[in-house]
């Protein structure tokens, strides 16, 4: 074990010791949100992103030994066990050496090979193998036995080079050196299949396509592998088959006469039957596995992004689920989001009735006194936004709400359990609402598969997808903390220590009980041992608490600290948390001990400056340009403002209020090469971008950030610069960094 945290720091740049406490805290159960946030003097100050990389590689590490416990095992059962066996199999490092070790001796079906030995031929090949000048012809004829099979000198001779074959096909050196050549200089080859031409228009561009593996990207790997898997295109990988060949003559061919020839039909017979067949298999499997970390990288990055997106805050909201044919569904919440009233307007076309739908929304705004409207982006979105704006309500706020997803949780046991009685569609509403008041509390209870961003999210691994996922959920949740009284089991669901039962537990005592006075009390509920309170208690927030500390991000395993502090500077705890002059001063030195240390008191000291502070931007007001609500309003150099809804590796989404994202590729998204757009720009983030090509057969819409002096991009990454200290860090992004250095 011990050897695997030596490797592991090493790899990620850290000392041993902070490896060895943080794999301590994680074995016994610890979260990564709770040991980055409050176990910073045992890890070391260790990140989120760090944890998690010891976390993801320890667990690669623990599997390879498992699986090398199973080879053992079953090597000595075979009798097949040596001490140079052994000291192999100990020093494989990676899945593919442990299993090309094991190759030779893996139980197996019947082979042409197996079939040579059972006629006695394999001592022949082994003469052969060696390459020292014989009569081949006299040799092979000493091995005809018509009893076993073998007629005449070339069946002899083919038994022995099918032996010859598997042999080489199972050698660990030549599957090394052909695994690098397919990796470095194998490519991508797709075909169209014949006859699909019409059916597959949308893959075009495979239809006759080749490229390096190598530098293949993951959008395209998956967009072939999808292709593929849909019957329009083979695909094959696969280097020139020349190369392999040389590399195997190199390796096997030792001498220049008859015995050397058989090897070499057997080096190209075991080529094409075996090795070319399992190395494009094991290419696929490692392109598939780098394209699915590619994937839910970006994903995962995208998805933290949404779930932290501005919050309007606690206003009483009206929110509008717009159609045509069917009507605008309305819904009315009051400040913590609670459903007022719902109805009915048609302001459009077919059945039109605007008088009496301004009348109606007029009336619910005044009678609910609300603060904010949100409007769903999708069908009738930008014409009901028209209809609103027009009305002139006086200090209330007009926002087009994204709504991917709000059909999803409609529909959603989640929905059913907090609405039973309501239509799926006012559900959607309602989700709309939320969703504008607190995105990441109405965003847990969505499939993250379902919230609209990311590329290609259904072909890459589900587990291994849901695990990223799961962890950015977490992460985003817990860095803006809980209200404990208030706060769906969906969201407590996340809280480090919780988990589904716990929260349902939580929600069970608060509903019988009333609501939590102070986080003391969380031990009352059922199941919620001390474990899951150290884990917990520091994430969740009782406003108005007594205690003022109950409302911050200071754990409660350090109260009596900051009672002392309190106590010291003659104060009260609310003195301590309102008064900078009295925050003044503390002299930190004074309170550090053997368990707590600078970097926990620097953060008590922030936390009670601001405490529960949200890590959130502030909500900032955007509208679309006026009068461009169709594909058809666009026109060439047009300067518009946008929201950025997706990223991808090839470029952004960017909505800018016609019902069909455009997309800012790469290359335009800034006047200096980049490689990867989410350095530049993020999901949500507001842009004023240009109209490059229109296609509106196609529906496709190219726009640019290039020129555009007046874009946020710049004051925007200085913002981040500068509230770097306040913000949660990119886990994905980052973590896909580190992990780079042990996933090759």
């Amino acid at each position: 074990m011990n050897l695997h945290q030596h490797k592991i720091a090493k790899e990620l740049g850290v000392l041993e010791k902070q490896v060895n406490a943080t794999v301590e805290l994680l074995d016994e159960g610890a979260t990564i949100p709770f040991i980055a946030r409050y176990r910073k003097e045992v890890t070391g100050t260790l990140d989120e992103v760090q944890v998690s990389a010891i976390r993801d590689r320890i667990t690669q590490l623990r599997d390879l030994d498992k699986r090398r416990e199973a080879i053992l095992k079953s090597l000595e059962e075979l009798g097949k066990l040596s001490p140079e066996l052994i000291e192999k199999l100990n020093a494989a490092e990676s899945m593919s050496v442990l299993e090309d070790i094991y190759l030779p001796y893996k139980p197996k079906r019947k082979t042409k090979a197996s079939i040579a030995k059972e006629k006695g031929l394999e001592p022949l090949a082994l003469l052969i193998f060696e390459q020292q000048t014989i009569e081949i012809d006299a040799a092979a004829a000493k091995f005809i036995d018509t009893e076993k099979g073998v007629n005449n000198i070339e069946e002899a001779l083919q038994g022995a080079r099918d032996i010859i074959a598997e042999s080489i096909s199972e050698n660990a050196e030549a599957r090394a050196h052909l695994r690098d050549l397919f990796l470095n200089k194998g490519h991508f080859k797709s075909k169209l299949m014949k006859g699909k031409e019409e059916q597959a228009i949308k893959y075009k561009d495979y239809y006759d396509w080749s490229e390096p593996i190598k530098d293949a990207p993951s959008h395209r790997i998956l967009a072939m592998r999808r292709a593929e898997k849909e019957l329009f295109v083979s695909l094959e990988l696969a280097p020139e088959e020349e190369l392999a060949i040389d590399i195997l003559n190199k390796q096997f061919i030792l001498a220049n006469n008859s015995s050397a020839e058989q090897v070499e039909l057997a080096i190209k017979d075991g080529y094409k039957r075996l090795l070319a067949p399992s190395m494009e298999t094991e290419t696929r499997v490692f392109t598939k596995n780098k394209a699915d970390e590619e994937a839910i990288r970006v994903f995962a990055e995208n998805a933290r992004q949404l779930l932290l997106a501005a919050p309007l805050g606690q206003k009483s909201v009206m929110a509008i689920d717009p159609g045509f044919r069917t009507g605008c569904k309305v819904v009315c919440l009051d400040e913590q989001g609670k459903l007022l009233e719902n109805t009915n307007i048609y302001p459009h076309e077919p059945q039109k009735k605007l008088t009496e739908s301004a009348v109606t929304i007029k009336q619910l705004v005044d009678k609910h006194q609300i603060k904010a409207i949100a409007i769903g982006n999708g069908t009738a979105g930008r014409e009901t936004e028209d209809f609103i704006q027009k009305l002139n309500l006086a200090d209330c706020l007009v926002v087009m709400v994204n709504e991917s997803g709000a059909s999803i949780y409609s529909a959603s046991e989640v929905a059913r359990n907090e609405f039973p009685d309501l239509d799926l569609t006012v559900r959607g509403a309602i989700s709309i609402g939320r969703r504008l008041m607190d995105p990441l509390a109405e965003l847990v209870k969505i499939d993250p598969q379902s919230i609209g961003v990311g590329q290609y999210q259904h072909d890459v691994d589900q587990t291994k997808l849901k695990k990223s996922l799961d962890d950015v959920v977490m992460s985003s949740v817990n860095a803006v903390g809980v209200e404990l009284n208030t706060s769906s089991k969906e969201i407590l669901s996340y809280v480090s220590g919780l988990g589904p039962q716990l929260a349902q537990n939580i929600i069970e005592y608060r509903n019988a009980n009333g609501a939590f006075t102070n986080r003391a009390e969380l031990k009352k509920v059922a199941r919620l041992g001390d474990k899951a309170f150290e884990q917990a208690a520091g994430f969740l927030r009782i406003s108005n608490a007594a205690n003022p500390l109950d409302s911050s991000a200071v754990h409660p395993e350090r109260y009596e600290l900051v009672q002392g502090i309190a106590k010291d500077l003659k104060c009260t705890l609310l003195d301590l948390m309102t008064k900078e002059e009295i925050r003044k001063q503390i002299d930190l030195k004074k309170y550090i001990s053997e368990e707590i240390g600078l970097p926990t008191l620097k953060d008590i000291l922030a936390e009670l400056a601001k405490p529960g502070r949200d890590p959130r931007e502030q909500f900032e007001k955007f509208e679309f340009a006026s009068g461009i609500r169709e594909i058809s309003d666009l026109r060439i150099g047009m300067k518009l403002p946008g929201i950025v809804t997706n990223l991808t590796k090839f470029g952004a989404f960017v909505d800018i209020g016609v019902h069909q994202d455009g997309l800012i590729h790469v290359s335009q998204i800034a006047d200096r090469f980049i490689d990867d757009p989410a350095k530049v720009v993020k999901v949500s983030q507001k842009l004023e971008v240009t109209v490059l090509e229109v296609d509106v057969a196609r529906k496709r819409i190219a726009l640019s950030l290039k020129g555009n002096p007046s874009n946020p991009i710049k004051r925007n990454n200085d913002q981040q610069k500068e509230n770097k200290d306040k913000e949660p860090q990119d886990m994905a992004s980052m973590l896909a960094q580190l992990k780079s250095k042990f996933n090759a």
